[in-house]
């Protein structure tokens, strides 16, 4: 029996207007099936019902070349839209030409591993307090609330591999297996497109990550990606620093230095895309245990341009490098350890935060819908929650407010804020947050006046520059 297919677009051919589809990845271009998606928009399927983590950067062969064709109806995402970029599945979703539903990429993860293995629903902390909740299920189990979510089943899903054989048994590398599992098993139809094909019995029984039983069709990569031209998430230079009363604050790597300082060691950390990533130079060689919920454990600092690995990735796209002790696994066993409040904390970027520590960090005014990502899940079940983000917004705006009016991600779970003017702490989520340290140069009533929210004050507040490792 060979499961191997003469061409992608054989694979595809009984891929029907209206079917539902997985489409694994992770990222804005990062290991993408681009041969099978290549396939399926020459085709021209139409009305599909398409899960995703994201659909990509536009203008590549991600899930946005759906999009662009019109062949999307659906979309079922945890990243509908970026800061700064207007895509083509922004506008249609606009006009009325795309449905959207959010969902937390934990959750997602979550029910499509539900539908796979025959479960109706799952209960789940992740998203309470937050939109994603509404009009669903809530229960308490010792005391605490969770949601009810539907488990997902898919008519077809598109996974991409390092190898595969003929039997179907398929071996991912690095940090490259994220959603395909899931979105395997899930599904119908699997369709598997592959880096290397090689005969069944080549790849060591122990060695196969997703076993060929899941697996419907495979096919060879045809269409691949320059690594050295990967579009990465925009971020402003690590050096760059925002100046408030005509004198700079701490630049964006400095933020990042002074949250590392916060750790302590054998911490295992989650870092969120963004300005958190500034976090991994810092740690360095300390032993703390840095996480990525695409799959990736105790990873290192950031790669040189000569060390690009497009299987080793951070959860923002970042390229980083691997230390002793580093793991690999699937984004249902990153969510597991995320969850399962094996996190000391996590630390995220954030367009608002609460007084009572409120958190809002996946939609601004103008996105269509927004970026979760894996936030409520991290929230919801890291020990820590800190944040990470400038003292104020681009028109000056205090992003410290005492009540947040942007969706929330969860309610009253942040227990410390770095700006690039101030940490803010509180001891208890009972009690709020407390001004213990500010930049060099600016004075507590400075940075007061450009914080909205009701604060304490320390009786000795310490400058930030001289509290980091």
């Amino acid at each position: 029996m060979s499961k191997v297919m003469a061409s992608a677009a054989e694979a595809v051919a009984d891929i029907e207007d209206g079917a539902s589809l997985g489409i694994a990845g992770f990222g804005l271009s990062h290991r993408y099936p681009s041969t099978l998606i290549s396939a399926l928009a020459e085709k021209g399927t139409r009305g599909l019902t398409v899960y995703c983590n994201g659909l990509g950067q536009p203008g590549f062969p991600t899930g946005h070349l759906l999009a662009e064709n019109h062949q999307i109806a659906h979309l079922i995402t945890c990243f509908s839209a970026r800061p700064g970029v207007v895509s083509e599945a922004e506008k249609q979703i606009e006009a009325g030409e795309m449905t959207l539903e959010m969902v937390p990429q934990g959750t997602l993860v979550e029910r499509m591993r539900a539908g796979g293995a025959g479960l109706a629903a799952v209960y789940t902390p992740t998203g309470y307090g937050s939109q994603i909740a509404a009009g669903k299920d809530i229960r308490y189990f010792d005391g605490k609330p969770y949601v009810l979510e539907r488990a997902i089943t898919t008519d077809f899903a598109f996974v991409r591999a390092q190898r595969a054989d003929h039997f179907g048994n398929v071996v991912f590398r690095g940090g490259s297996q994220n959603f395909n599992t899931s979105f395997a098993k899930a599904a119908r139809v699997t369709i598997v497109e592959a880096e290397e094909v090689v005969e069944t019995g080549t790849i060591a029984p122990e060695a196969v990550d997703l076993p060929g039983v899941f697996v419907t069709r495979v096919v060879p990569i045809t269409v691949r990606m320059d690594i050295k031209n990967l579009p990465q998430r925009v971020n402003r230079p690590a050096s760059s620093a925002k100046e408030y009363f005509g004198k700079p604050a701490l630049t964006r790597e400095q933020i990042g230095r002074r949250a590392a300082a916060l750790l302590p060691d054998d911490a295992v950390v989650n870092l969120g895309a963004g300005l958190p990533v500034q976090v991994a130079n810092w740690v360095r060689e300390r032993p703390v245990v840095l996480h990525a919920e695409n799959g990736l454990l105790n990873y290192g600092g950031f790669a040189s341009p000569d060390e690009l690995d497009p299987d080793l990735h951070d959860a923002g796209g970042m390229f980083v490098t691997v230390r002793a002790g580093t793991s690999f696994f699937d984004s249902v066993t990153s969510f597991e350890i995320a969850r399962g409040g094996r996190l000391y904390a996590v630390i995220l970027g954030t367009y608002q935060v609460g007084g009572n520590g409120d958190l809002a960090n996946w939609s601004a005014p103008g996105m269509i819908g927004g970026g979760i990502g894996g936030a409520m899940d991290l929230a919801a079940g890291a020990q820590h929650v800190f944040v990470t983000l400038e003292h104020t917004d681009s028109r000056g705006r205090p992003k410290l407010v005492d009540k947040c009016d942007l969706p929330l991600t969860m309610p009253n779970c942040v227990d410390a804020i770095i700006t690039d003017l101030a940490l803010l702490r509180r001891a208890s989520r009972a009690e709020p947050f407390t001004l213990e340290e500010i930049a060099a140069g600016f004075t507590v009533d400075e940075v007061l006046s450009l914080t909205g929210m009701t604060v304490t004050v320390a009786d000795d507040v310490r400058v930030l520059q001289e509290s980091w490792r």
